[in-house]
């Protein structure tokens, strides 16, 4: 997320959302959207990013933020380096999911930049218990060789 710097206007700050704001001629009904591409070029949506697009947008700060906080894939803080999901469906739950979800989240997982969640199903029962690393499922899993290859992650 660009910084704020004397004599930096929000303008030259957050330029690289300028060819959406500018295909929707600084339209409302593009908020979605821009909300969207601010997101994808800046990883989260900071304060002065969400009012710099409720400026271009001649929208109320209040709107912008409270539609982009009411849909629950928009960020509002910097995103973890890696993320780890833990499958908590059927065959999941029955090979110790709940186990290893309790015993991750008492693990110091901040400090790796691990942000833990979990999901209802993965689809790959045949590997339970099982958790998704950064987009790759790892099968088969305990929480101390869980926690061994997150400490090893860059």
């Amino acid at each position: 997320m660009p910084t704020l710097e004397p004599g930096f206007s929000t303008e030259t700050a957050f330029a690289a959302l300028e060819p959406v704001l500018q295909r929707h001629g600084d339209q409302a009904h593009a908020l979605i959207e821009v909300l969207n591409s601010a997101q994808q070029h800046y990883g989260y949506l900071s304060e002065p990013l969400l009012r710099h697009i409720a400026r271009r947008l001649h929208l109320p700060f209040s709107r912008v933020q409270g539609t982009a906080s009411f849909y629950h894939l928009f960020r509002f803080a910097p995103p973890a380096r890696h993320s780890c999901l833990v499958c908590t469906g059927t065959a999941c739950h029955v090979q110790g999911a709940a186990q290893l979800l309790a015993e991750l989240k008492a693990a110091p997982l901040d400090e790796l930049g691990v942000e833990l969640g979990s999901v209802r199903c993965i689809g790959t029962c045949s590997g339970a218990p099982l958790v998704v690393v950064d987009g790759a499922v790892w099968n088969h899993v305990e929480a101390g060789a869980v926690l061994k290859r997150l400490q090893e992650l860059e």
